[in-house]
This record gives C-alpha cells, sequence and structure tokens, in this order.
C-alpha cells in the first residue's frame, strides 16, 4: 500500500470517527437531561472508572496497538468534551496555575472544563460551597509530607464532603526554553528542590539550586530568563511555553492524594472509602474504643490521623474506612459509637470510589 493510499484510509477513518464522537455525544446529552430532571450529578466517577476499566479490558482482548494509558488518556478528554457539553464544569483547585494540584485536576476532568485558581484552602472551599465551583481539588497527602492538615481542618468544619478522590504518582520536570548547558539556576518549591537534590545536582552539576514560593512563580521566572530553568510539573511547562529538558528517574517520583470537593458524597460504587471524623474524651485508650468498634463488626479502618482541639478534654480523630456510609455495619458502627458514648461526636465527611489507578504524567 503506497503512503498516498494509507493517507486516504486514514482520513477515512477520521471521518467515521468524528461521525461516532457526535453520535456519541448525542447520547450523553440524552444522558445530561435525565439527570437533570431528577437532580442526579453530570460527574459520577464510580461510573467513569468502570468505564475506563472496560474500555481498557476490551482494548487487551483485541490486542490493541494503543497502551492502557493512552485508552484512559483520549477517553478523558472524550468524557471531558461530553461534561462541558452538559453544564459548563466548573473546577477550582488550589494554585497557582500550573501547580500540582492543577495538574491533577487536568488529568482527571480534562481539558475542555473550565478552572478556577484559588490561592488558599479557604478560596476552593469558598467558591464550592457559593455554587460558583461545581467540585473543588484540593491535596489532602503527600507522600513526601504526610497529610494536609488544612484541607481536614476545612472537612471539619464544613458542609461540603469528599465526593471522589484522585491518587496521583508523577515525576518532576525540569523545564527551560534554552538546552541544559546553559542553564545556570533551577528554581522550584523547597520540598520538590530537597527531595530531588541527588539528582539535579547529579545532572545539573553547574547549576544552583533556589527556592520559590511556588512551581508557577519559579517558571514565570525561567519563561523571562534563558539561564534559569524550573522545577515543577508539565502542565507549568506548557502554560509557559517551555521545553521540558529533564524528567525525574522514578525513584524520585511523588505520590500526591487529592480530593474532589462536592457538596455531597459520592453515590455507592461497590468499592468505597468513607472518611469520618470523631471527637472523643481525651482519654487513655480513648482511639482503641473507637477502633474496637469498627474490629467487632469487621469493618476495616484504613488510615488514622489526629488533629488538636480548641477544647483540652477532646480527642479529634479522622478515620478512613473501607464501605460506604450508606453501608447497613458502617451506619451501625457510627451509631454504636455514640449510643455507647464512645464518642461524643461522629461526623461523615464523605464517601468516595476507592481509586483504582493511580494517575501519572
Amino acid at each position: 500500500m503506497s503512503l498516498e493510499e494509507v493517507r486516504n484510509k486514514i482520513d477515512s477513518i477520521d471521518q467515521q470517527l468524528l461521525r461516532l464522537l457526535n453520535e456519541r455525544a448525542e447520547l450523553v446529552h440524552a444522558v445530561g437531561e435525565i439527570k437533570r430532571k431528577d437532580d442526579l450529578d453530570i460527574y459520577v466517577p464510580g461510573r467513569e472508572d468502570k468505564l475506563l476499566r472496560k474500555l481498557a479490558e476490551i482494548n487487551r482482548a483485541q490486542n490493541g496497538r494503543l497502551t492502557e494509558r493512552a485508552i484512559r488518556a483520549i477517553y478523558r478528554e472524550i468524557m471531558s468534551a461530553a461534561l462541558a457539553l452538559e453544564d459548563s464544569l466548573k473546577i477550582a483547585y488550589l494554585g497557582p496555575t500550573g501547580s500540582w494540584t492543577h495538574q491533577a485536576a487536568v488529568n482527571k476532568f480534562g481539558h475542555c472544563v473550565e478552572y478556577l485558581a484559588e490561592a488558599s484552602t479557604e478560596g476552593v472551599f469558598g467558591r464550592v460551597a457559593a455554587q460558583t465551583a461545581d467540585y473543588g481539588v484540593l491535596p489532602i497527602e503527600h507522600s513526601t509530607e504526610g497529610a494536609v492538615h488544612h484541607t481536614l481542618d476545612h472537612l471539619a468544619d464544613s458542609a461540603l464532603q469528599i465526593y471522589a478522590e484522585i491518587l496521583w504518582k508523577a515525576d518532576a520536570a525540569v523545564m527551560a526554553q534554552g538546552p541544559n548547558s546553559t542553564i545556570t539556576e533551577i528554581h522550584g518549591r523547597a520540598q520538590m528542590l530537597a527531595h530531588c537534590r541527588p539528582w539535579l545536582m547529579q545532572s545539573f552539576p553547574r547549576a544552583q539550586l533556589i527556592e520559590s514560593e511556588s512551581s508557577g512563580a519559579a517558571a514565570t521566572l525561567a519563561a523571562q530568563n534563558p539561564a534559569v530553568a524550573a522545577l515543577g510539573t508539565p502542565l507549568s511547562a506548557e502554560l509557559h511555553d517551555l521545553r521540558v529538558i529533564a524528567t525525574s528517574p522514578r525513584e524520585y517520583a511523588t505520590q500526591t492524594r487529592f480530593i474532589i470537593l462536592g457538596r455531597r458524597s459520592g453515590p455507592p460504587s461497590g468499592n468505597d472509602n468513607t472518611m469520618l471524623m470523631i471527637h472523643s474524651k481525651d482519654r487513655v485508650g480513648a482511639l482503641m474504643e473507637v477502633l474496637q468498634v469498627f474490629a467487632s463488626r469487621n469493618v476495616n479502618v484504613r488510615q488514622i490521623e489526629n488533629r488538636p482541639t480548641t477544647s483540652g478534654t477532646q480527642a479529634r480523630f479522622f478515620l478512613e474506612i473501607s464501605g460506604h456510609h450508606s453501608d447497613a455495619t458502617l451506619r451501625q458502627a457510627i451509631t454504636a459509637l455514640e449510643v455507647e458514648g464512645i464518642a461524643a461526636q461522629v461526623k461523615t465527611l464523605g464517601s468516595y470510589p476507592a481509586p483504582g489507578w493511580v494517575e501519572e504524567r
């Protein structure tokens, strides 16, 4: 087959793809009309994950040349376009533009929805509460820095809930205008510079490592000075018209959990986690009593964080539990905590699908 014949065949396939994509968009629009009528959420993370898994399985069964990561990336943008058509979806995130949170949000929702950068955790909560954003994206745990207490504390005081989560594993990118040989300074967030220092010193021995208030600020500086490079996200390089000149080795990858903040919990997906805040008396064995209530009902407590309270007589625990808050066993455990006087307060901070895929970029 000649080159021209191959290209003509590709053109024909592209026409078919466009026709099918528009047919799919019409069906998605019909689904959106039904959801609006029944006051259902347009974005359903459990449904999204099941669809992506199914597509990956079909691709494997067909011995497709595309990788699972490629299939997910393609359909992420197809679903992003559908969400944008249905509801002009707005996503608030902890900025600045090009931050790791922004990168994670785009990787989850695609490029077709509207993104709103906020300078603080309070700003993201405020946007979602005021309904000027449909969802918010915030970090809740870093592999190198631990729990993000600002997010936990705001969840404790807010009526908003965790709707979904993103488990994100990413490599750091060094970006600049020109080649490696011209770089005399590398700017980036203090934590990321410290994490990547051995690799950066080996790869850029003549460059000085300089702390910046954010990866976005570092990228802005790199865009202004050809001798400066920035350490940050590939998205930041794209937004600042910079070239990615190096990517950190896999051993320097960082893993972060982000929450998708909504005005209610996610619906049951069959494989969920629930975040609870529990106030109990600050006494010996208090946490053990709480855990025993769940253990006696065969409920798995996946993670525990504790935070101080304004009262010196109470302890505050954040527990991530396997299961959805509507599950009968979990409801019984929560009731037992309150009825038996083990907890002064139990607040559900949200139920959300357990992440079955580590998002990477």
